[in-house]
């Protein structure tokens, strides 16, 4: 086993184990978790075991429906709201298309640097046609190996995460949660109150203007109270 092909196998454990232990506190069975993100238990297990790794969507899938943020794939885990029956009807679909947006950004990586598939092939030790086939988003890119292309393409992995989707608004809202509840107690009871409303309206469009601007407004105060 190569050096690269050897890290690819102990990413896929570690991950494997991670999802297990997400699938254990929510409390679903391999066979729930499966059919909810579109895969057969076995591949489902396979996941679990290292065996075979799934792809950042599918990854994605995995963490919407485990009620768990992406990041507690490397990070700690937060609980968040119930997903709708509908809301998970819909996770195969995305997980096409998300494969697809995948694909194009490491095809436009790739052509940005410069880089035809047949070296991509040599460096990854990934065959040719294989390669040709993420980016047309004709096959899921395991996560390890999307995370060493995206390193190698001089991408960060998280330029590859949903952003606008139902999966990707949700990740948002779960980090700004964390962001929240690393605030002060105090600062957290002041936002909390429907009465400082007007207050945090104020600094939002303070937040909107220019630094020129804002001094000008503080000098003219400054002239009123002198």
């Amino acid at each position: 086993m190569t050096e690269i092909s050897q890290a690819i196998a102990e990413r896929s454990k570690a991950l494997g184990a991670q999802i297990q232990a997400a699938r254990q506190v929510a409390e679903m069975s391999i066979e729930a978790c499966a059919s909810g993100i579109h895969v057969s238990p076995e591949i489902f297990e396979a996941f679990e075991n290292g065996l075979q790794a799934p792809s950042l969507p599918e990854l994605e899938a995995i963490a919407y429906l485990l009620n768990t943020p992406l990041d507690n794939f490397w990070a700690s885990p937060m609980a968040s709201k119930a997903i709708t029956h509908q809301q998970l009807e819909q996770l195969p679909l995305l997980i096409t298309i998300r494969q697809r947006m995948i694909g194009a950004q490491i095809r436009q990586a790739r052509l940005e640097g410069n880089i035809n598939l047949e070296a991509l092939a040599r460096w990854s030790e990934i065959d040719q046609a294989d390669l040709e086939a993420y980016e047309l988003g004709q096959k899921p890119i395991p996560l390890p190996v999307l995370e060493m292309l995206s390193g190698y393409l001089n991408r960060s992995i998280r330029e590859f995460q949903d952003r606008h989707g139902p999966v990707g608004i949700w990740t948002i809202q779960q980090q700004a949660m964390r962001e929240f509840m690393s605030m002060p107690e105090e600062l957290q009871e002041f936002i909390s109150k429907p009465i400082n409303r007007p207050y945090l309206d104020l600094a939002m469009r303070l937040s909107q203007v220019s630094v020129d601007r804002l001094r000008a407004v503080a000098e003219g105060l400054l002239e009123i109270t002198y």
